[in-house]
């Protein structure tokens, strides 16, 4: 039953991943990929705010592999990052490519840290 759940929680992600995106995409029309940034960033936020109230509260197990692993592993997509990062770099558009993989790195980790922190003050 869990698998199951997880793998609907992972479909909702994916969806709303693809909201968001297009939002993103139709408001911010640039070459560099925003809607990434912004998919994987509050996607570690919310991962970041699920695990610290498994740590600093115990919530249970159950929710947390709904929201982290289903979820959010639908949600987010560094994979399609890394694509966009190289595709920038073969336009000849180096920069951009370097400040999307060392930001999106950068902004993730910093937006997990802030999740963490903020479930600790819930």
């Amino acid at each position: 039953m869990t698998f199951l759940l997880v793998m609907l929680c992972g479909g909702l992600g994916a969806a709303t991943r693809f909201v968001v995106d297009g939002a993103v995409r139709t408001r911010l029309r640039t070459a560099f990929p925003w809607a990434t940034v912004t998919v994987n960033v509050s996607g570690s936020l919310l991962i970041g705010v699920v695990m610290g109230a498994v740590l600093f509260h115990g919530s249970g197990e159950g929710w947390h592999l709904l929201v982290a692993t289903g979820f959010c592993g639908g949600y987010t997509t560094f994979s399609t990052a890394m694509v966009e990062t190289v595709r920038l770099a073969q336009s000849g558009r180096a920069r951009l490519a370097a400040t999307n993989a060392l930001g999106t790195l950068l902004l993730a980790v910093a937006a997990c840290a802030a999740g963490l922190g903020l479930a600790a003050l819930l």
